[in-house]
C-alpha cells in the first residue's frame, strides 16, 4: 500500500517563472529575495544575458512550501516585473499544455507526438487533431483524440483558419503543432498565434525548400542530412529556430533510405522542441530563441 502517512506534509506545489528584460543589476538578487520573502525554494535556475541585444533571460523553477495559489504568486510578482521591465510569465510546472496537432499527408511526426504523449515522454495533453485529409482519422482515434477534417482550397482558405482558431478557442489550445502540416498558412493566422506555432521543416533552413527535398539532397551528394523545428511567422519558414537534428550519410546511401533516416531526424527534433515549450524552456529574443534545456 502507498497511502500517505497520517500526518504527513502534503508535496510542495512546483511552479515556473520565465523573464526577459534589458540586462541590469539586481536582477537576480531581486528574483531569489521575492522567492524567499514568499516561502518558496528554487529547485533549479538558468539565465543567460545576451551581449548582443543587451536582454536578460532567466527561468527559475522553485517550489511553495506554503499554500499559495499562481494567481496569488503572479499578483504578488507584478510589482518586481514593472520595476525592472520584464515580459515574464509564472505557471504551475506540473500542468499539460493543451496542444493542437496539424498534419497532411504524412503521418511520422504525428505519430511519434501521439506516442509520446500517450506513454508520457511528453508534458502535453493533445486537445484535437486537424487535417486537410481524412488519412489518419482512424489512427487519430486509436489514441481517443479528437480528429477535425478541415480541406483547404483556394477558395475555402479563409473559412477554413477560421475553423481553425474556433477550435483552438473551444479546445483551450496553448500550442499548435505543424506535425508536416502542408498547407502555408496565412499571415494574420501567424500573427493571431505569434509565438504559439511550432513547425517541423526537412533540413537547415532554407536548404531544399519545395517538393522531394530529399531527393534533392541526394542528387547534391549532401554527407549531412537534418531538420529544423523552428516558431511559424509570416516569413516562409524562416521563423525563430528552436532545434536542430543531423544525421550523416555515405555515398551509397538511396533517396527512399534519406527519406527514411529523414523521418526520424524530424521525429527527434520536433518532439524535444515540443517537449521545451511545455516545458517552459525557451523565450524568444528577436530572430532568435534562448533555450534552457
Amino acid at each position: 500500500m502507498n497511502e500517505q502517512p497520517t500526518g504527513a506534509a502534503a508535496p510542495a506545489e512546483q511552479y515556473v517563472l520565465t523573464l526577459s528584460c534589458p540586462d541590469k543589476q539586481g536582477i537576480v538578487h531581486a528574483v531569489s529575495s521575492y522567492l524567499f520573502m514568499t516561502g518558496c525554494n528554487i529547485v533549479d535556475s538558468q539565465q543567460f544575458g545576451d551581449q548582443d541585444t543587451g536582454l536578460f533571460f532567466m527561468r527559475v523553477h522553485f517550489s511553495a512550501e506554503a499554500p499559495v495559489t499562481v494567481d496569488k504568486l503572479r499578483a504578488s510578482f507584478a510589482a518586481i516585473g514593472d520595476s525592472f521591465h520584464m515580459d515574464w510569465q509564472i505557471h504551475r510546472a506540473e500542468e499539460k499544455m493543451r496542444v493542437l496537432l496539424m498534419v497532411s499527408k504524412f503521418g511520422h511526426c504525428l505519430n511519434d507526438l501521439l506516442f509520446r504523449a500517450r506513454i508520457g515522454a511528453l508534458p502535453v495533453d493533445i486537445a484535437a487533431v486537424v487535417s486537410n485529409h481524412t488519412d489518419f482519422a482512424e489512427l487519430v482515434g486509436s489514441y481517443d483524440v479528437p480528429f477535425h477534417h478541415i480541406p483547404v482550397t483556394k477558395d475555402t482558405k479563409a473559412d477554413a483558419e477560421a475553423r481553425l482558431l474556433e477550435i483552438v478557442r473551444e479546445e483551450r489550445v496553448e500550442l499548435v503543432v505543424l506535425a508536416r502540416y502542408m498547407q502555408v498558412l496565412s499571415d494574420d493566422l501567424c500573427k493571431q498565434l505569434s509565438g504559439r506555432i511550432i513547425n517541423i521543416h526537412h533540413s537547415f533552413l532554407p536548404s531544399f525548400k519545395g517538393a522531394k527535398p530529399y531527393h534533392q539532397a541526394h542528387a547534391r551528394g549532401v554527407k549531412l542530412i537534418g531538420a529544423t523545428a523552428h516558431y511559424v511567422t509570416a516569413d516562409l519558414d524562416e521563423g525563430p529556430i528552436i532545434e536542430q537534428e543531423v544525421e550523416r550519410v555515405g555515398h551509397d546511401v538511396t533517396p527512399d533510405q534519406l527519406v527514411a533516416i529523414g523521418r526520424d531526424v524530424e521525429c527527434q527534433a520536433l518532439a524535444r522542441a515540443v517537449k521545451w515549450h511545455a516545458e517552459h524552456r525557451i523565450l524568444l529574443n528577436g530572430r532568435r530563441t534562448v533555450v534552457f534545456a
